[in-house]
């Protein structure tokens, strides 16, 4: 597998296989914003918009592609706009298809988006995931510092309100 970064013009031609892994992470349980009724329809229109703030440079996205070419990962850095929060990004939609967990995916790619968020300057980097999930454990394993639990803050794919952790990790720049 290999991890390639994408162009606003490579997410909105690859949107209805990146809806596919929208998908079934969705079906899989993970708590990624989206409600467990998402359509491949819905999740199309929604990478397509992800493409658009790719364009505008608001995004950066990441795919993890299988041999065969087929994204069966991703993640997100999202950038702020305002001038005083040009040093930090948010970390979003870490997700792993269901076929391609516990293969060390995950951990690649969060790696993959640090070393990059790292490269470009920014030197802190935030996050929200749903308390007691394997991406807790993911983002703790890997040196990230939880800053506080929200409770009721989201609704599972399952519909049942749960709580949210945010984590923060720090960033050296690199050296050289």
């Amino acid at each position: 597998m290999r991890v390639e970064h994408w162009n606003a013009a490579q997410v909105r031609r690859r949107s209805g296989e990146l809806a596919a892994l929208l998908t079934d992470t969705v079906s899989g349980g993970a708590s990624v914003g989206f409600l467990a009724a998402l359509t491949h329809e819905e999740a199309t229109a929604w990478w397509r918009e992800r493409a658009e703030a790719t364009a505008a440079g608001r995004l950066a996205v990441w795919a993890a592609l299988d041999g065969t070419g087929r994204p069966i990962g991703t993640v997100s850095l999202a950038y702020p706009d305002k001038p005083n929060s040009r040093h930090r990004a948010e970390l979003v939609k870490l997700m792993v298809h269901r076929s391609a967990r516990g293969q060390g995916l995950g951990r690649l790619l969060l790696a993959t988006a640090e070393s990059a968020a790292a490269a470009a300057g920014i030197t802190l980097l935030h996050l929200d995931t749903e308390t007691g999930s394997p991406a807790e454990h993911l983002y703790r394993s890997a040196g990230w510092t939880r800053a506080g639990l929200i409770p009721d803050y989201a609704e599972s794919p399952a519909g049942e309100l749960r709580p949210t952790t945010l984590y923060y990790k720090r960033l050296e720049p690199p050296t050289g």
